[in-house]
């Protein structure tokens, strides 16, 4: 069980508490970890866009000439145009500062509350049960290319899934499992490649078998499932009665729409938004999941939580296999997790998209923010569809004044320092104490969660002070270099719509 907490005792960090400071959010008493399949972050976006700084260009370490002191503020109750000073030194453009709603916002009215989980409301307990809406067969044809074989039930459209579930570039390798969206659903597919001796199928026959539910935290409990199935199907072309009475087992309830039909797209509660979202964005448990992704990208990590924290179009690219990348996508969601109340519910939800193509590329053209992975290395050249471009272990931004977010500053390396060494002493304890109480997924949600936290509750404390001016103390305390860091707070100021003024020295000299 994970416990909600404001601050953050894993990083434990040397700080001196910022005085005259009112607490505006606080801690959230112990609960229960309730399960459900709701996304993290989820909510609805309150009309705002995902911010791209106070400046298009300038240098984030400021005026070169001398010292100078620049005052900005970013109010969440009004929208406030003012001309503010670029990073340069230069007068800037005038912006217009985000508005917001604050660090709380009630609950839709009619919400049905929930007596053993007071955070769920009702609308959430379906979540709880089996939610397949359809299950199908695709397979490779030599003459039509992707092609949907099979499905149930029969009339669900499942345009493009015939791409989704058979990713790009996947004919040569021999298997592999993709999580995709279609729509307002998610979906899990396994893929297999068989060799077999037919000119008609150019000596391989390929197939994915799948399955769409409303939500993907749940799609884990079937990969075995699919996997067995997939093989079957090359095995035994067109046998699908163990499909059939897995979809009328295991097939969505849907809850009503008032017309007596089903609703296609459930609507989450705002309640469920900040939830601490542990362990139920689990999406599968593979050995060393959150483990590679640490390994994998070192101290990049952190450059991807400040991306992922201000809502940025994040896009991976790798060659198949593509399952690997999906659980990249879902570690970077996971970087972003908030349990404090209201926090984040004005703006844009991180959407995790995992697997794309180019049929997807309308979609995403839509999307303020969103963390997905492809195969395709032609949307590298489609730069209006992202923000940051990962390509394997290289993190890049066409984006000017993101530029500086690409640097590991020393107060990134001190936090990659602390969760490295929680991670070592939780694996010593694992095998020398033989403790199984917890494991690195657990530490990983948690060690984010509590960066997040302490953040955000520093910046709701002063916001709600008498003076709410942010100081370079109070970066220090929230785990924050005070120079380098400067452009990625500006940006998140912006983007939250969080009502302080920030008050910065800026230095002669780097």
């Amino acid at each position: 069980m994970v416990k909600k907490s404001d601050r953050a005792p894993l990083l434990d960090w040397e700080e001196t508490p910022p005085p005259d400071a009112i607490q505006t959010a606080p801690p959230q008493p112990d609960a229960p970890a309730e399960k459900s399949s709701q996304p993290a972050g989820r909510g609805t976006p309150a009309g705002t866009a995902a911010g791209t700084g106070w400046s298009s260009n300038g240098n984030s370490n400021g005026n070169s000439n001398g010292n100078s002191t620049v005052a900005i503020t970013c109010s969440p109750t009004k929208s406030v145009t003012a001309v503010v000073a670029s990073r340069n030194g230069s007068p800037g453009r005038p912006r217009t500062v985000l508005t917001g709603h604050g660090w709380d916002r009630p609950e839709p009215p009619g919400t049905e509350r929930n007596v053993l989980f007071p955070g769920l409301s009702a609308r959430d307990q379906w979540e709880e049960k089996d939610q397949i809406v359809a299950v199908f067969v695709v397979t490779f044809d030599t003459r039509s290319g992707n092609m949907v074989e099979w499905c149930l039930p029969h009339d669900i459209n499942l345009d493009g899934v015939e791409f989704k579930s058979m990713a790009s570039g996947s004919h040569r390798i021999t298997n592999d499992f993709i999580y995709f969206r279609k729509g307002c659903y998610f979906g899990l597919a396994c893929f297999a490649n068989m060799p077999v001796e037919s000119e008609l199928e150019r000596g391989a026959r390929m197939k994915s078998v799948g399955i769409l539910s409303p939500s993907y935290t749940l799609l884990y409990r079937y990969m075995h499932f699919l996997e067995n199935q997939v093989r079957h199907q090359l095995q035994c072309p067109g046998q699908y009665s163990p499909l059939e009475a897995f979809y009328d087992d295991k097939k969505a309830v849907l809850p009503p729409a008032g017309n007596g039909l089903v609703t296609a797209c459930p609507t989450w509660s705002v309640t469920t938004i900040n939830r601490c979202m542990h362990p139920e964005m689990k999406i599968t448990h593979p050995a060393g999941c959150m483990s590679q992704f640490i390994q994998f990208f070192g101290e990049q990590i952190m450059v991807l939580w400040k991306f992922a924290l201000l809502r940025k179009r994040i896009l991976i690219f790798s060659p198949p296999p593509v399952g690997v990348v999906c659980y990249r996508v879902y570690c970077c969601c996971c970087l972003a997790n908030v349990s404090l109340p209201g926090v984040g519910v004005t703006v844009p939800e991180l959407r995790p998209f995992f697997y794309v193509n180019i049929a997807d590329i309308t979609t995403l053209e839509t999307e303020l923010s969103y963390v997905a992975c492809t195969t395709e290395k032609i949307f590298e050249e489609k730069k209006e569809l992202y923000d940051v471009y990962v390509d394997n272990q290289n993190v890049k931004t066409h984006k000017t004044h993101l530029h500086s977010l690409l640097r590991v500053n020393a107060a990134d390396k001190e936090k990659y320092r602390k969760l490295s060494e929680q991670r070592q002493m939780l694996l010593y304890s694992q095998e020398v104490d033989g403790d199984c109480t917890s494991n690195e997924e657990d530490l990983f949600i948690l060690f984010f969660m509590e960066l997040n936290n302490r953040i955000f509750q520093t910046l709701s404390e002063v916001a709600g002070s008498a003076e709410p001016v942010l100081t370079e103390e109070h970066m220090s305390a929230m785990g924050l270099d005070p120079q380098s860091d400067r452009s990625f707070l500006l940006d998140l100021l912006e983007v939250y719509g969080i009502d302080v003024t920030l008050v910065i020295d800026t230095l002669c000299c780097p």
